[in-house]
């Protein structure tokens, strides 16, 4: 088994509290965020699939921070992860996207796995292998609505066989193993199947043509007759006949990547401001600047996008913290404050994402929307990303809960 720098701490001092490890976590992410910025802009402009990024993420061993300290992994909660998402996501998030059904599924086998299943498939992550996802099919009445079937295996006793074609895959080129949402039996309930990446009658098409998050790589997934043992198939809605975080927690992970593509935009454009944009002459005659950066009327609208930045963040720390209480006490109030948490950061980044990646242009000025910059990219991967779900529903949740207390559904969106 290949061990990794986080997950081999844990096993090396099982008595060290999370806080430390949590430490290490962070300051891993920060790294690779860095790293990862370097050539963001270019993988963005020539569409580069980032193959050599996504392993040095799993080298890490950041993909195994959520596999419970039981079963061998670091066992950290939402909150940090939300935080080593977003930081990812700062240095590209079309990076901090693809392992995010990596997480979701891990919480998918941890929530409804066997023991078996749990140990099987939670020792495949601590390996390094990746879960991708088939989930979302485009040709269905809504997200929610799915064709795909499990049908029995005239082969052998008690297996499975998959059929059925999926969409916006993100992962799953990536994957080791892609997790399949189907029907077990017609009309039967939702199980998850697992299907390894080159297993036969599995075909993973990069058609993802996207006008942001161009390098995720969420494209088709077709499934043609792929057999499926009995004992890679766990249940997927009974997830949902209970109070859960599953949904609020996957959420969180959506909202962290959109937080990270506004600090990004932040960033970028304080790197423009103060080094290639020029004075307006208005503020040379009236305030005596040299840069551009110096101009008031700058400076203000750089205050308040940094303000409406540090709010998303601030709702994104406080979801994840909910999220964490929830589990820790679930009940079916927690799982509803956690979802309304969640909500409400999921609807402040996509605001201040799309405020910060467009307001860049504001304060840069006009060389700022030089093509060869591909500064644009903050804004398009801002409008993609945030389509996931729409903020009007979160915010619509949010007051219903304000006026007459009624809960958010248990669907797993929220």
């Amino acid at each position: 088994m290949t061990t990794f720098p986080l997950v081999e701490e844990v096993a090396q001092h099982p008595s060290r509290n999370h806080r430390h490890q949590a430490e290490s976590a962070i300051v891993t992410a920060r790294d690779l965020a860095d790293r990862f910025a370097e050539d963001s802009a270019l993988r963005d402009r020539e569409r580069i699939i980032p193959v050599a990024e996504v392993e040095a993420l799993s080298d890490s061993g950041l993909l195994a921070l959520t596999v419970p300290e039981e079963y061998g992994g670091a066992g950290l909660g939402a909150a940090v992860v939300a935080e080593v998402v977003r930081l990812i996501a700062s240095g590209d998030p079309n990076i901090a996207q693809i392992p995010h059904s990596h997480f979701v599924y891990v919480n998918a086998v941890i929530e409804q796995g066997t023991e078996a299943q749990k140990r099987f498939l939670l020792g495949e992550v601590l390996a390094g292998k990746r879960f991708g996802n088939a989930q979302s099919e485009i040709g269905s009445k809504h997200v929610r609505d799915h064709a795909t079937t499990l049908r029995r295996d005239d082969l052998a006793v008690g297996d499975w066989v998959l059929d059925g074609e999926k969409g916006y895959c993100t992962g799953a080129l990536f994957a080791h193993w892609i997790p399949v949402l189907a029907h077990l039996g017609e009309d039967g309930p939702l199980h998850v199947a697992w299907v390894e990446r080159d297993a036969e009658g599995v075909t993973v098409i990069d058609d993802w043509n996207g006008l942001g998050q161009r390098t995720t790589a969420s494209g088709t997934v077709r499934l043609d007759g792929v057999r499926v043992a009995a004992d890679r198939v766990t249940p997927y809605h009974l997830t949902f006949d209970r109070p859960q975080t599953y949904g609020s927690f996957a959420q969180l992970l959506h909202a962290a990547i959109d937080a990270g593509i506004a600090r990004a935009a932040v960033r970028d454009a304080a790197a423009f401001v103060t080094t290639r944009s020029r004075p307006y002459p208005d503020a040379i005659a009236l305030y005596d600047v040299e840069r551009a950066a110096d101009d008031p009327l700058v400076v203000r609208a750089f205050g308040e996008i940094e303000l409406q930045v540090r709010a998303a963040e601030a709702l994104l720390a406080e979801a994840g913290r909910a999220v964490d209480r929830a589990r820790a006490d679930l009940t079916a109030e927690t799982a509803a404050e956690a979802s309304l948490a969640v909500a409400a950061a999921r609807a402040s980044t996509t605001s201040a994402s799309l405020e910060a990646a467009s307001r860049l242009f504001e304060v840069s000025g006009t060389r700022s929307a030089l093509a060869s910059d591909n500064l644009d990219r903050h804004w398009r991967n801002a409008r993609t990303h945030t389509l996931h779900d729409p903020a009007a529903w979160k915010v619509q949740h949010l007051g219903r809960y304000a006026i007459d207390g009624t809960r958010p559904p248990l669907h797993g969106q929220i």
